[in-house]
């Protein structure tokens, strides 16, 4: 397959195909979360649906930067296997703890994002 040349999340397009990192199609682009200010890549909110088997019925779901493991013209591949990326939340308008790690400085980074990504998926940005 094809990926074409490594790209900056700054010009990911929606649309574009996301693939675990065994290979499988498991939806497209719907958002790239970022803090532009800040040049902060956050993570993506992707669309099971891609018209092929995969992971579901067309939910949305947000991956965190650190699971992403090249963007690309064509493609996004992510560091999570098919049956890993079942896990994925969904964005939700108040999203639990996904991490509680007493230890982590940022605390509730994750909490944080899903808000962000729900935000920009229901138009409340």
């Amino acid at each position: 397959m094809d990926t074409g040349a490594p790209i900056s999340y700054q010009v990911l397009e929606p649309g574009t195909p996301v693939y675990s990192s065994d290979g499988q199609r498991i939806g497209s682009v719907v958002h790239v979360l970022a803090v532009a200010e800040e040049d902060v890549f956050d993570g993506i909110v992707i669309d099971e649906h891609s018209g092929e088997p995969h992971l579901g019925h067309g939910e949305h779901r947000f991956v965190d930067a650190d699971e992403v493991a090249s963007l690309h013209e064509r493609a996004v591949t992510l560091a999570l296997t098919a049956a890993a990326c079942r896990d994925l939340p969904r964005p939700s308008a108040n999203p639990g703890v996904m991490r509680d790690d007493p230890a982590d400085p940022g605390g509730g980074q994750l909490a944080s994002k899903l808000r962000r990504a729900w935000d920009l998926i229901s138009g409340n940005y």
